[in-house]
């Protein structure tokens, strides 16, 4: 979870709905049974107010208790439903009651007054509980009517449980709602971030040379810091192509010097210091010739293409002409459509050139160059017919200086340009014997294809 911001993101939302939803639950329940007893309290009151009237004046004027109106709540025993009356001295009971009193040892509400009172039950339940007081009579003979009308609160529980239980089926389905609208919140938000890793893979293909500032807001900062760091890259490579690049022009010219000294003392018959220094010259044109074909090489290779097969149909037409080329039996076959590589068209000259030319010095009579497209990747084989290489030479054969034909005029770095223009492009070089002759792979990555 710790390397997935969606994964992150949607549990904090889910912990946080479902925190939400049981505290709405909760505040919800705690309304609900706030408004029922209410409710409750105002029936009490009523019933307490009916009550009054059991008060009656007997021919004297004394009041008395009559008897209470007929109520069958109030008639069966422990029925959650009870009443007390207490005037004076003299107190009724309701029948649900049996033989429990309600307890009256505190002192009475102000005469029209009511209390909400929370008393023990018959049974030990909680009861909800009204009391008012009321003054019968006038002056120092008026007596203290105290009213007492309760229901078991359980009643209350259960109407309060009912309520929740009707209430959590449609907190699921807003739960549900609510956790949808939160993934597809966290789709659309981090979907910037999506289109960021588009335009980096993008980048990697050839398709944009920058990622752009057509994001959001919230995205620029990052965008234009990657647009920065590439900016910085390739003025970077490009300042040390050219340091390269005059570093290696520097040296042609005193290498050329050293090469007439060498001349003129094998002209002085000095044929050993002469070789030595040839020998020495030699070595350092390879490493000179190198440096100048890599500072050659493209740095903004991504955002280039280039068309294999144009490039090998302009390089044969070239060795044709040549001597050795003129004999030789040129194979072309392509895959239709044809398809293109991303390299820089100049990079895939200077490679394929050399492969080619390669190819020709050591066939016998036949050069065969093939273009497929094998998924993402473009394969070009240039095989010949000649003898081949040991197989132990093949690993080393694209290394720096290596020939395995010292009769030649070559410096043994075709190769290893090859290699090194394929791995600035992200390909890969293989050499394969094919008995006969030598097949060289240059496998590339393929250019988008145009719409």
């Amino acid at each position: 979870m710790r390397r997935s911001l969606r994964l992150r993101l949607l549990v904090v939302g889910a912990f946080a709905i479902v925190v939400t939803l049981w505290g709405a639950a909760l505040g919800l329940a705690l309304l609900f049974e706030r408004h029922v007893e209410r409710v409750a309290v105002g029936d009490l009151e009523a019933r307490a107010q009916t009550l009054a009237g059991i008060v009656e004046h007997d021919a004297e004027g004394v009041p008395r208790l009559a008897a209470p109106p007929p109520d069958r709540l109030y008639q069966q025993p422990f029925s959650g439903h009870y009443w007390q009356v207490a005037l004076g001295s003299d107190v009724q009971r309701s029948r649900s009651l049996w033989d429990y009193s309600l307890p009256m040892d505190r002192a009475a509400p102000p005469p029209g007054r009511t209390e909400v009172l929370d008393l023990p039950g018959p049974q030990g339940e909680r009861l909800l509980a009204v009391e008012q007081s009321l003054l019968v009579g006038r002056g120092p003979q008026a007596l203290s009517l105290r009213i007492i009308v309760a229901s078991d609160r359980a009643v209350l529980t259960a109407a309060r449980q009912d309520f929740l239980a009707d209430l959590m089926p449609y907190l699921a389905f807003l739960g549900l709602l609510l956790g949808i609208a939160s993934w597809l919140q966290i789709r659309i938000g981090l979907s910037p971030l999506a289109e960021v890793a588009d335009r980096v893979k993008a980048l990697t293909q050839g398709q944009r040379s920058r990622i752009g500032t057509d994001l959001p807001d919230e995205m620029l900062p990052l965008s234009r810091q990657l647009d920065a760091l590439l900016d910085a890259r390739d003025a970077e490579l490009l300042r040390a192509r050219h340091r390269a690049g005059d570093l290696a022009h520097g040296f042609k010219t005193p290498l050329q010097a050293l090469l007439g000294d060498a001349g003129t003392l094998r002209g002085r018959g000095e044929p050993e210091i002469a070789g030595s220094i040839e020998t020495v010259v030699t070595s350092m044109r390879r490493l000179v010739e190198r440096e100048l074909t890599r500072a050659r090489i493209q740095s903004d290779r991504h955002a280039a293409e280039a068309d294999p097969a144009a490039v090998l149909a302009r390089l044969v037409k070239v060795l044709k002409r040549t001597p050795k080329g003129g004999t030789i039996d040129w194979q072309t076959r392509v895959d239709d459509p044809a398809p293109r590589a991303r390299i820089d068209p100049d990079d895939l000259t200077e490679a394929l050139g050399a492969l080619l030319e390669n190819a020709m010095h050591h066939a016998d009579a036949v050069v065969e160059a093939v273009v497929t497209r094998q998924g993402s990747r473009v394969r070009i084989a240039i095989c010949d017919d000649g003898p081949g290489v040991p197989d132990t030479a093949l690993a080393s054969l694209p290394q720096r200086g290596m020939r395995l034909d010292e009769s030649g005029d070559g410096q043994g770095i075709g190769l290893a340009i090859v290699s090194d223009i394929a791995e600035a492009a992200g390909g890969d070089l293989t050499l394969t014997n094919t008995r006969p002759g030598l097949c060289v792979e240059l496998t590339l990555a393929a250019a988008a294809t145009r719409r």
